[in-house]
């Protein structure tokens, strides 16, 4: 349990990206930036679930929300370009970015993983998180005191048989979280990356559908964290790699 209590107003006047805000941990950390003041753009591939994360932040917050709907299995250099207009014409400046969507992919030994797949797991999980960042640095710029978070997992940070490609693109997160953490080093911009861990959310019940999810924390157990990254308390902290479970507080 954290002994981190941030302040109300912690995010008041921030804009903040979240991917894979439609489900999980994404979902949450979307509401909870929301109830700390931030204004929150939702991106994700489902309409219908970023319209309820809205719907659930407008009646329970004074922010409003931008839903961005957007497939990152898709994101290459023409609709990166596309993407990156439509978000600056409805932003000034961006003041956070939490890399939280992912794909799980197959659990299968690299001899019979398929090759198709495991591209678009690395895409997902890797390219679409380098192209975002890359697109939205000016953004970031133009802020006081910005945060990147990128969404790890214990898988990569030791190697785990049948975790394939998976696994391979939480190693490449690692990597490009310390590239470019060392490169902004002397920036107003933090990069940091995160291991919610075993979390009662979708992915995890796919990855162990043997698990009882009664015995994990929720994600919501995790968000003092997530809001100590993303907000001011945490400057001057980069290129760091948290472990959400065993997080007690700065």
């Amino acid at each position: 349990m954290s002994n981190y209590r941030p302040r109300k107003n912690l995010l008041s006047g921030r804009t903040i990206l979240v991917t894979g805000a439609s489900d999980g941990i994404g979902r949450v950390a979307a509401t909870t930036y929301a109830q700390y003041g931030a204004t929150v753009l939702l991106l994700g591939r489902d309409r219908k679930k970023l319209e309820s994360v809205n719907d659930e932040i407008t009646s329970a917050t004074e922010t409003s929300p931008l839903i961005v709907p957007f497939d990152l299995a898709k994101l290459h250099a023409q609709s990166e370009a596309e993407l990156t207009e439509s978000l600056q014409e409805a932003i000034e400046q961006l003041d956070g970015i939490l890399h939280n969507a992912s794909l799980l992919g197959s659990k299968l030994p690299v001899a019979h993983y398929p090759s198709n797949e495991w591209e678009t797991v690395m895409h997902v999980n890797v390219n679409a998180a380098f192209l975002l960042t890359k697109a939205l640095l000016p953004a970031l710029e133009r802020s006081s005191d910005a945060s990147v978070i990128f969404t790890s997992s214990g898988v990569g940070r030791k190697g785990r048989a049948y975790w394939g490609a998976y696994a391979v693109s939480k190693f490449a997160t690692e990597g490009m979280m310390e590239v470019l953490a060392d490169e902004l080093s002397d920036t107003n911009i933090r990069v940091n990356s995160l291991n919610p861990g075993g979390t009662r959310t979708t992915m995890r019940a796919l990855a162990y559908p043997a698990e009882d999810p009664m015995t994990l924390p929720t994600p919501e157990e995790h968000m003092p964290l997530y809001l100590y990254l993303i907000g001011p308390d945490s400057r001057g902290v980069n290129g760091q790699k948290f472990e959400a479970p065993s997080w007690k507080g700065p």
